[in-house]
């Protein structure tokens, strides 16, 4: 059974968050995406996490189902499965530096969450002001904490080079994870790549070597789940936390099969540059201009490529052994509304298309991954869609790079190759 996962989302009670983000939403998104594994995410919440006890099933093994009662599609056979994680901010002063870190935290149980929430409360901690709260105690005394309350507890350093945020970001992170988590760093056994990073770019590291890299949406909307993924094939009836953390630590790839990558360089913080000056630079550049903008001369925000290349210590291209492969996808209306030429992803023209593809074709997932383009034509897909799904397949677009919180943008169609395709012309090629 294929199991796509997506484990780093948020709810409606975490700032800058979509108030749809409620649990029918998040299991309907979940099928009309494809992804059967989902987060119930911000489980230090009081009020959401009391919505989850309320609306989800235990059905063993860590994992959990939506109550029909609650079910937006309560007939549907399809299956989304939840597990409790969080994402949580950390900020303290570490070295005469303060740190900022945030990190994706797996629970086994809602028993064990509860057993969290109420140490940490104890503590003086606000888990009502925002779904992802911050605590003010080092991540790895964090990790110290979740051991002793249950063994079950895991963590995973999420988008670990997001310039601001993360374990080796360049404004407030470390340069290995050791320096981070100290003696707890035997515990850390994967590292979530982030939005703006690939496996490749992380492969140059050699000190990641130990790690399984995963890929998860850090979605604030129900549209952007599944932008980001990881695939595995389990048997249903094995399928629990115990038996996903198991794959990851053991680094089974024969049952962690790939994950599902944004393209880096459409992330918000890839290249180096200031928003405000409209300035962005590869790290060659920025190393150039040791680091200060050419406009405003203050520095920088420094990108994850140049991160990258800061600490790596293997030339591009270096491919090592035994790791889960990885599939870059651009997301379906997205493909639609620069097959169509429309600017918004929301338009009525893309959204149309959208569900049309979904009710015939079935997930989105599913569209981009397996379905074939002589299927979709069967179907009748308007044919400029189909060219752009085949450039996608084909690696043939542009992507003006994203910098300084700012996403990049992908090009499939330039104005002039718009103007000769046609919805009745067929293909280009």
């Amino acid at each position: 059974m294929r199991i796509i996962a997506d484990i780093h989302n948020h709810s409606r009670f975490s700032r800058a968050c979509s108030p749809q983000l409620t649990l029918p939403n998040l299991e309907k998104w979940g099928r009309i995406k494809g992804v059967n594994l989902l987060t119930t995410a911000d489980f230090t919440h009081p009020v959401w996490i009391k919505e989850c006890e309320q609306q989800l099933q235990d059905i063993g093994g860590g994992l959990y189902l939506l109550k029909k009662e609650y079910s937006l599609e309560p007939k549907c056979q399809d299956k989304v499965y939840f597990l409790f994680t969080t994402e949580l901010s950390f900020i303290y002063k570490k070295g005469d530096k303060t740190r900022r870190v945030h990190e994706v935290v797996l629970a086994p149980s809602l028993q064990a969450v509860k057993k969290l929430n109420q140490k940490l409360e104890e503590r003086g901690f606000n888990l009502r002001a925002d779904g992802r709260p911050i605590l003010g105690m080092s991540d790895r005394d964090f990790l110290e904490l979740i051991k002793t309350i249950d063994e079950g507890f895991e963590l995973i350093p999420a988008h670990i080079w997001t310039p601001w945020f993360s374990l080796f970001g360049s404004k407030s992170g470390f340069d290995s994870v050791e320096e981070c988590f100290e003696d707890m760093s035997k515990y850390i056994f994967a590292l979530e790549t982030g939005l703006s990073s690939d496996p490749p770019m992380n492969w140059r590291l050699s000190q990641l070597d130990p790690y399984i890299l995963v890929s998860n949406s850090d979605s604030h909307s129900l549209k952007n789940i599944g932008r980001e993924a990881n695939v595995f094939e389990i048997e249903e009836n094995d399928l629990s936390y115990q038996e996903f953390i198991r794959i990851l630590k053991e680094k089974d790839i024969k049952k962690f099969l790939y994950t599902i990558e944004f393209f880096p360089e459409e992330g918000r913080y890839h290249f180096d540059g200031h928003r405000e000056c409209g300035i962005v630079l590869k790290p060659s550049e920025t190393m150039k201009l040791k680091g200060i903008c050419p406009k405003c001369k203050k520095p920088l925000t420094i990108g994850v490529d140049y991160r990258v290349e800061e600490l790596a210590d293997r030339p591009e291209g270096y491919i090592p052994k035994d790791k889960p492969g990885y599939k870059k996808l651009i997301e379906l209306d997205k493909i639609i509304a620069q097959s169509l030429g429309v600017k918004g992803r929301q338009s009525k023209s893309v959204m149309k298309i959208y569900w049309q593809m979904i009710e015939s074709l079935g997930s989105e997932l599913h569209i981009l991954l397996d379905v074939s383009l002589d299927q979709m034509k069967e179907k009748g897909v308007d044919l400029r869609v189909v060219e752009g799904i085949k450039r996608l397949r084909e690696n043939k677009f542009k992507i003006n790079p994203g910098y300084d919180g700012v996403y990049g943008e992908i090009i499939i169609f330039s104005p002039e190759e718009l103007a000769e395709l046609t919805p009745t012309q067929g293909s280009l090629f």
